[in-house]
């Protein structure tokens, strides 16, 4: 071979080797990130190419699958009652991608997960379609219809959920959307994704209030602050007087007055009295008595500061603030800039119910395959000891006084042991808005405990005068307890 056909070859060898090179780049390191990319058509027209599996609230499903004649896609999704849903569910749209359980599962629902490879296996020899699994959730229809429908027209959320496992039981928030009017990718499915955006509509109905909006917690947050009392030993007995003037002066201030709501008997009044009747004196006090870092190191315990809790949507993440110690006092009450979900102040609610101990919330009991094997079951699991038995038990006789006796009587059920504690949350500037009612509680039967409520009225026509969380809050949660323990029965 002369010279130059020499090097005609090596430079063709060359070629041919950068060309198996970045073959094989492709196939095998690259292969994930091209199958991921959400400009991919091909693995949208895949994932809607069969019916996607269910998910699933009490054995029966809340989706569907329908077929449909627009575009490359073969099927859409449909939902059964889907504003109720939407908060648990999220949507799975051909135009719009997915959120919440639809994307989390998504290789699951699609039947792709490398964990249904022999389910796929056999409908390659079988000659079936490829059938995706199913997704099911720990929620109670009763429970999640009995929040929806008591939140009814207000804008709020509720949750609840079982304190001995952590699974959640209910997860409602209003206003919602119906996830089935874009779930296709016609210019109808578009102008109502569209109307649902904040931008469009300041009521953003897409929000998912229950996990991933934060509210001042107002005096709900007085079930950690007395926690956090009787965890540092600054009162062990819920009967002893405290060392409470009325009005409390702030600390570090030139005099600013905390004052309590109406004329309430707070003047050294017991933490019993004091939560009973919600004294901001009482709390805030107790909150300056012990200082930022137990206040801070308590309420972490319940949850607070955690920025991951995977349900498994993630929550977002509630905040016990670092800060001074007029404003550590507020935070005490569950003002400044203390923030929770609703989810975290279920969890405050569950871990006093359960005897000190939080388990960590679920909302996923099983995936299974298309022929109903369980390829995932979830293990409860412990998050943290926020109390000692012996001071939950306190809590707990404080917090039933509170429905028998106090702010909570709304609450009450025939027959069955509730606690609980009213909030009522002031916020915009100078407080010029109207207030968030709240309310948690937690529920015991003979059986045991099953259930823990968390519910906030952010809005509704109420007058502003009328609103607390006694009047608004109490009721729905009162529902969706009576739900969950008639479902026992």
């Amino acid at each position: 071979m002369n010279k130059p056909l020499r090097r005609v070859a090596v430079f063709c060898g060359l070629l041919v080797l950068a060309l198996l090179i970045r073959v094989n780049w492709v196939q095998f390191v690259q292969s994930d990130q091209l199958k991921n990319d959400p400009h991919n058509r091909r693995v949208a027209i895949e994932r809607y190419s069969t019916p996607r599996g269910n998910i699933i609230v009490d054995g029966k499903a809340v989706t569907g699958s329908t077929t449909t004649d627009i575009g490359d896609f073969k099927y859409k999704r449909t939902y059964k009652n889907g504003a109720m849903w939407a908060p648990v569910t999220g949507y799975a749209s051909q135009a719009f991608d997915s959120n919440q359980l639809e994307k989390l599962n998504d290789a699951i629902l699609t039947g792709t997960d490398d964990r249904l490879f022999f389910s796929r296996t056999v409908d390659m020899f079988t000659g079936g379609k490829q059938k995706g699994g199913n997704v099911v959730t720990t929620l109670d229809a009763k429970a999640q219809k009995a929040a929806f429908d008591g939140l009814g027209k207000s804008k709020g959320a509720v949750v609840a959920l079982n304190p001995e496992t952590g699974a959640i039981l209910a997860l409602a928030s209003t206003p919602s959307y119906d996830p089935s009017t874009f779930a296709g990718m016609s210019n109808k499915d578009a102008e109502a994704y569209n109307a649902l955006q904040k931008k469009n509509d300041p009521d953003d109905p897409m929000l998912n209030r229950a996990l991933r909006q934060t509210y001042p917690p107002g005096s709900t947050f007085k079930v950690v602050t007395a926690a956090a009392a009787l965890e540092n030993g600054l009162y062990t007995d819920p009967d002893a007087k405290t060392n409470s003037p009325d009005p409390y002066l702030l600390p570090d201030t030139a005099g600013l007055p905390l004052h309590n709501e109406g004329s309430i008997p707070c003047e050294n009044a017991t933490m019993r009295v004091a939560l009973q009747w919600s004294c901001n004196t009482v709390f805030g006090k107790i909150s300056a008595d012990l200082g930022n870092a137990k206040m801070k190191a308590e309420a972490e315990k319940f949850g607070f500061n955690n920025g991951k809790i995977d349900t498994p949507v993630r929550a977002a993440e509630s905040i016990f603030p670092k800060d001074n110690r007029p404003q550590n006092a507020q935070a005490g009450i569950g003002q400044a800039s203390n923030r929770a979900t609703p989810l975290q102040m279920a969890m405050v609610a569950s871990a006093v119910a359960d005897g000190g101990k939080l388990m960590k919330p679920y909302m996923v009991e099983q995936l299974v395959a298309p022929n109903l094997n369980v390829v995932q079951q979830h293990t409860p699991q412990e998050l943290s000891r926020p109390l000692k038995p012996e001071n939950a038990q306190k809590l707990q006789s404080m917090m039933e006084t509170v429905v028998k006796e106090g702010t909570g009587k709304t609450a009450q059920i025939d027959g069955v042991t509730v606690g609980g504690k009213t909030g009522t949350a002031q916020h915009g500037e100078n407080n010029k808005d109207n207030p968030y009612a709240w309310f948690i509680s937690y529920a015991k039967t003979a059986k045991g405990t099953p259930v823990a409520v968390a519910v906030v009225i952010e809005g509704s026509d109420t007058l502003r005068d009328d609103i607390a969380g006694g009047k608004l809050a109490a009721p729905i949660a009162k529902n969706v307890m009576k739900a969950v323990i008639e479902g026992e029965r």
